[in-house]
């Protein structure tokens, strides 16, 4: 079953057919490191490692690339205002190098609470001063470029379709955005190159180049890091709707300009993430950092909830979805704990070679055919421009499923989450503590006695220790209220 994906290129969903068999080159958009990455952000790096290991449970050999834009990235989209690294340096007292090294280190450590995986190449700007160079001196032989007295700037009238990313001829441009601010600059969306350090200023990071002492462009890094290590064509690259009428755009022109060829074919773009209605920034004071969730539930939680949702669509986020996607997690994971415990390993493989063999029993086979079935509604779902809500549906069917084997279950759970990466393989068991186990004896003693109030006041001692009790006419049965892997 092919994997079809929305390309914000074509504004359709188009079958994933990748320049190399079995291969995908993949570059994304990575964090300006001047702060943390909130969890609006990480809505975009999880959606992405969704796309990734989609293409890898389709057999796809993932060549993935993630920029650290850690100069050139201005306060204003304009090519005016400070640098965000040189502004965050004097807001940490520290330097600009110092910073961004403290923030790449937090970044990964959220990414890995978040059961994020690595791309293949952590690409720095910093690193790759002389690639930009390079590209600008290409787009300068070429007769792209243009030098006013704060740089070198990318004639945008030069380019016959600048802009079809964003439709920006068809739908235009919005009043009052990306107005023409920097005095000699021609046109409104053409955008810097190279800036220069102005007279009398000494700036952390610049560099020397053949136009003058400064520092690249914000959208320069990703067309130079993405040529030299995917080429100058590559297959998806992906980001946050909010890239799409600027830097995406720019990133295209210039790379189109150079090599003759639109840098990636397939362009994919997650939607917002809103906190409790509103869209999250400074001035509401709801940017939300991964250690701010963590205080409350585990990072997984976040990324279980964002699969509720379709990348394309917004989400919003409040605290009793949270609550709900924690529950949702923790029933996963006590479910698998349930698996592990009647599951037969050794029995589930002869079933598995007599199945092969075609000495399976009529029961068996009905089994082995409902297996192939949720598999098969799970692939449809994923490969459909990745639909984690309905592939979450199958899950939680499978799970619920009290017809199959528990090793035929927890051996499609345990697959599923080969994408979803909620870490249902690390699950372990868990010892309850001593206290614990005496409060649920307590309590279920009071229950006897009819003593309801006592009851339920020991019930909120076992959750204040971090558990829940599920009654049921078996028994009662202690919970993690967050469970952690």
């Amino acid at each position: 079953m092919p994997i079809r994906l929305y390309n914000t290129l074509t504004r359709k969903k188009e079958i994933f057919k990748p320049l190399k068999k079995d291969r995908a080159g993949f570059y994304a958009c990575g964090p300006t490191v001047y702060w943390y990455a909130h969890i609006g952000n990480f809505r975009t790096y999880i959606f992405e490692d969704i796309l990734r290991r989609t293409l890898e449970y389709n057999g796809y050999k993932v060549k993935h690339i993630m920029n650290f834009t850690d100069v050139g990235h201005l306060t204003s989209d304009e090519d005016v205002g400070e640098d965000k690294m040189e502004k965050g340096a004097k807001r940490d007292g520290k330097t600009a190098a110092e910073i961004a090294n403290f923030y790449i280190d937090a970044f990964k450590k959220d990414a890995k609470a978040l059961n994020i995986k690595n791309p293949s190449v952590y690409a720095r700007a910093t690193a790759h001063i002389k690639e930009q160079i390079e590209l600008v001196e290409i787009l300068e032989e070429k007769g792209f470029t243009y030098k006013i007295y704060d740089g070198l700037y990318f004639d945008t009238t030069k380019l016959k379709d600048y802009g079809k990313l964003a439709r920006l001829k068809e739908e235009g441009l919005k009043p009052g955005a990306r107005v023409a601010r920097v005095a000699g600059k021609k046109h409104q969306t053409d955008f810097a190159l190279w800036k220069f350090t102005p007279a009398g200023v000494k700036r952390q990071q610049e560099w020397d180049s053949p136009w003058g002492r400064g520092f690249p462009g914000w959208h320069l890094e990703c067309s130079a890091m993405s040529q030299k290590y995917l080429g100058e064509q590559f297959d998806i690259h992906g980001g946050a709707i909010d890239l799409i009428p600027i830097h995406h755009t720019n990133e295209i022109a210039q790379s189109e300009a150079a090599y003759g060829k639109i840098p990636a074919r397939y362009w994919v773009h997650g939607e917002f993430l809103l906190i409790d209605g509103d869209k999250m920034s400074k001035s509401l004071g709801n940017l939300t950092k991964i250690d701010d969730l963590a205080k409350r539930f585990s990072p997984l939680a976040f990324r279980y909830l964002t699969l509720t949702a379709h990348y394309r669509s917004q989400m919003n986020l409040t605290w009793e979805s949270l609550e709900s996607a924690q529950t949702a997690l923790n029933n996963l994971y006590q479910k698998i704990r349930d698996l592990n415990e009647v599951a037969d390993p050794l029995v589930w493989r002869i079933k598995k070679i007599n199945q092969k063999l075609n000495l399976s029993n009529k029961k068996t086979k009905e089994i082995f055919k409902k297996t192939e079935k949720y598999q098969e509604e799970f692939v449809e779902a994923i490969n459909n421009d990745l639909d984690m809500p309905k592939a979450l549906a199958v899950l939680w069917q499978a799970a619920g499923d009290q017809t199959l084997w528990p090793d035929a279950k927890k051996e499609l759970m345990l697959n599923f989450d080969n994408v979803f990466g909620l870490g249902l393989a690390s699950v372990q068991p868990v010892a309850i503590p001593l206290k614990v186990k005496k409060l649920a004896k307590e309590r279920e003693i009071l229950r006897q006695q009819k003593n309801w109030i006592k009851a339920d006041m020991v019930r909120a001692k076992i959750e204040q220790e971090g558990w829940l009790i599920e009654d049921s006419p078996q028994g009662f049965r202690l919970v993690e209220k967050r469970i952690q892997i």
